[in-house]
């Protein structure tokens, strides 16, 4: 499975190579128009993510799920999937 950000780099790469129009790349590489418009309008959870760093920082070993229970200990409520994203994002993985 692609990433919609892969899809929309590779209907960008057709577009500039071939120098088709968006509608006609999209159709070529099965893409739906709509996606290669979409633009999040989501802010960064920045007081999360900095405590994410200071967690993993302590305990260098720490998986996203020993993260989570720590953060739950502080008080902090995420939900897994999100804190699974934002571990990756921010280059945590082992």
């Amino acid at each position: 499975m692609v990433r919609p950000a892969q899809r929309r780099q590779a209907v960008a790469h057709v577009r500039a190579v071939l120098r088709m129009s968006e509608r006609s790349a999209c159709r070529a590489l099965g893409v739906a128009r709509a996606s290669q418009r979409y633009q999040s309008r989501r802010k960064a959870p920045a007081e999360l993510i900095a405590k994410m760093k200071t967690l993993a920082a302590s305990r260098p070993r720490a998986g996203y799920r020993t993260l989570g229970r720590l953060l739950k200990r502080d008080g902090v409520r995420v939900n897994h999937k999100r804190l699974y994203r934002l571990y990756r994002e921010e280059g945590l993985s082992l």
